[in-house]
């Protein structure tokens, strides 16, 4: 089995070099995935309305609910190899 740990913590590194900022729905996944990956399923409540980029940040985690945190780490890792 690969070591997707090393390889992610690569990926997370080298995802604050990025030459090009990602765009606002990939930063989105980006977090995420991360979330996910660090953290596993989501265990917060929601955020208020009042709260935009909470809720944002809320339901890009949460959209990865039930992934493994090793496939999670994986689709990271090549998202930011899409990115470079």
């Amino acid at each position: 089995m690969p070591d997707t740990q090393a390889d992610f913590d690569s990926a997370v590194a080298r995802s604050k070099n990025l030459s090009e900022r990602p765009d606002n729905a990939t930063l989105l996944k980006m977090y995420g995935l991360y979330k996910q990956a660090t953290e596993g399923d989501v265990r917060e409540a929601k955020p208020g309305f009042g709260d935009m980029v909470g809720r944002a940040k809320w339901d890009a985690w949460n959209a990865n609910k039930g992934l493994s945190q090793d496939e999670a780490r994986q689709r990271y890792i090549t998202l930011i190899d899409s990115l470079e």
